[in-house]
């Protein structure tokens, strides 16, 4: 996850305030990700459907190497993203998020071949409509989400732990409790980023590291939604024969 946009202070960065940042830095926002989303959706039916691309990532023997490196690369350009922030420049910030988009829709291409294409919509339409309602929640709420949301990151931490633990225990028990606690997690962590990153707008101005906050609430706002669709696939999602 992006700790480091969740952890930004805003206290100590140099942007004046206006109404209009806050509404500028939100738009901005919710733009890049729902572009992410959609170069994410176009990407991963692609490669679930085309058997000319479906072929760079499966054979008759197994999975091929492009495999394993979509599997693990979205990390790294999360990881990129976060602490070359300062470093990189606005566009090349641009281009990590479009390309970790476009790899995470090819590793998001894998989930066509163990859920049914009737059930992967269905629950996208629901966790559409479950972001969309904790989204407004976290925008129009004057309760502080500050405490929730380092609680939130706690828990955070936790599923991880315990769904690495998980791989070797295999329990479905266990990971029915995990995805459950990650819809929770996540579904409050979407109120948490949207009023963090209004509460930034409102000391935005139109200066480049406004741009890269943008960019940054993209991802983070990205982060959430596709964590709260991966659980509730795994709670709800119908699988293939």
């Amino acid at each position: 996850m992006d700790t480091n946009f969740r952890n930004t202070d805003i206290d100590k960065m140099d942007f004046t305030t206006t109404v209009a940042g806050e509404n500028k830095l939100l738009r901005a926002s919710f733009s890049w990700m729902s572009l992410a989303m959609l170069l994410t959706t176009i990407t991963a039916y692609a490669f679930g459907f085309v058997p000319e691309l479906t072929a760079y990532l499966i054979t008759e023997t197994g999975p091929t190497t492009l495999a394993y490196v979509v599997m693990f690369a979205p990390l790294i350009f999360v990881l990129a993203m976060s602490f070359g922030l300062n470093k990189l420049s606005y566009p090349a910030l641009i281009g990590l998020f479009i390309a970790y988009s476009l790899v995470n829709g090819i590793s998001f291409s894998f989930i066509f071949w163990v859920y049914s294409i009737g059930s992967i919509a269905k629950v996208f339409l629901s966790t559409t409509a479950l972001f969309a309602v904790m989204a407004i929640a976290g925008y129009t709420t004057k309760t502080d989400l500050t405490k929730l949301g380092s609680i939130l990151m706690i828990g955070v931490i936790g599923i991880i732990i315990a769904s690495l633990i998980n791989l070797f225990m295999h329990s479905e028990s266990m990971d029915y409790m995990i995805s459950i606690l990650g819809v929770i997690i996540f579904t409050g962590l979407t109120a948490y980023d949207v009023q963090k990153i209004k509460n930034l707008g409102e000391h935005a101005d139109n200066s480049t590291m406004a741009g890269k906050l943008g960019v940054m609430g993209a991802l983070t706002l990205y982060l959430d939604f596709i964590n709260l669709f991966l659980f509730l696939l795994r709670l709800f999602g119908g699988r293939k024969d």
